[in-house]
């Protein structure tokens, strides 16, 4: 096979990613470089740090994850995106609040709509695509666990070390952005992940109208898997726990296609890891063919810093030139 062909603008890949956290941002800062147009819908459930107490006092959905993504897709000079991203750390008031999700509070204040202050802020700082809350509401986020006990928090799921059943948000019924639905509509790609199973994938997937449109839809719809287990959540699953969990909450034809890195870390790495009570997520080929989602493995990770993420530049590239080409 040759080199990928750029698309001419007329052929823009329209991608919609959802999901949450570090994940998120590291995929958005792959694909931004390439010619597509990008929808990232972002959860809201958080509810800890300096999103927690801003959703507390001034009841809007948290700004934490939106102000990530935006930081990931915007095009200004890193001295301005280093200034939205700045936390103060020095003042009894604004400790661990952050200069971006000051300005996203201020922004709903003014405007009274979060959507728009989202959509503002996005304008100022010049993004290359379109950042969406999975809700333009409050929402909770409740997690049930094997034993029955249910605890009640996004940043309180993780720190209970008990194995979890299901999760679910209130209110049931919250509404999503119409545009979140009409991107849905409109992809060609859908990348679900890379995130947090429980905390930052699933609240997105639990909004019954994106549910039903990633559902319906006609895009080649992707699982990212993620390349480490995650202590409070993920202990020992394999790929086809996560993708088992997934189908639990929303029932099967969500996904046709799950990415997994196939690299093997160094021993001294795991090691690292196992300290943390994480470890490599084991790709179970054959279980997770029995789910009628098909297995990529690629060499898609990357060691940074003495962390293992996903490489953005290889995941896009796939994505892009790869696996639409592919689809059936």
């Amino acid at each position: 096979m040759g080199g990928p062909c750029v698309p001419k603008p007329s052929e823009r890949i329209k991608v919609v990613v959802l999901g949450g956290g570090t994940g998120l941002s590291t995929l958005l800062r792959g694909l931004k470089k390439l010619p597509v147009d990008i929808t990232a819908i972002v959860t809201v459930a958080d509810d800890g740090g300096s999103s927690g107490r801003l959703r507390e006092d001034y009841d809007i959905p948290p700004p934490g994850d939106v102000r990530n993504v935006i930081a990931a897709l915007s095009d200004v000079e890193p001295l301005v995106e280093a200034m939205f991203q700045y936390r103060f750390n020095h003042s009894k008031d604004l400790e661990g609040h952050s200069l971006g999700n000051l300005m996203l509070a201020a922004l709903t204040a003014i405007t009274g709509d979060f959507g728009h202050a989202v959509s503002e802020m996005s304008r100022v700082l010049n993004i290359n695509g379109k950042v969406l809350p999975a809700a333009n509401q409050v929402v909770t986020l409740h997690a049930v666990y094997e034993d029955g006990s249910i605890v009640t928090g996004e940043s309180k799921i993780p720190l209970v070390d008990k194995p979890i059943r299901s999760v679910m948000i209130t209110p049931e019924d919250v509404q999503p952005l119409p545009e979140a639905i009409q991107a849905i509509k409109k992809a060609d790609l859908i990348v679900i992940g890379p995130g947090s199973l429980y905390t930052s994938i699933l609240p997105n997937l639990l909004v019954p109208e994106i549910q039903q449109a990633i559902r319906e839809s006609d895009a080649l719809r992707v699982y990212m898997c993620n390349l480490m287990t995650q202590a409070g959540e993920t202990e020992a699953y394999k790929a086809s726990h996560h993708l088992q969990a997934i189908i639990n909450h929303t029932g099967p034809d969500i996904i046709d296609v799950v990415l997994a890195s196939d690299y093997d870390l160094p021993d001294q790495i795991v090691d690292m890891y196992s300290e943390e009570h994480a470890a490599p997520v084991v790709v179970d080929v054959e279980k997770i063919e029995t789910l009628g989602i098909e297995v990529i493995q690629k060499d898609i990770a990357v060691i940074r810093d003495g962390s293992v993420r996903h490489n953005a530049e290889k995941v896009a590239l796939w994505l892009v030139y790869e696996a639409l080409s592919n689809k059936k």
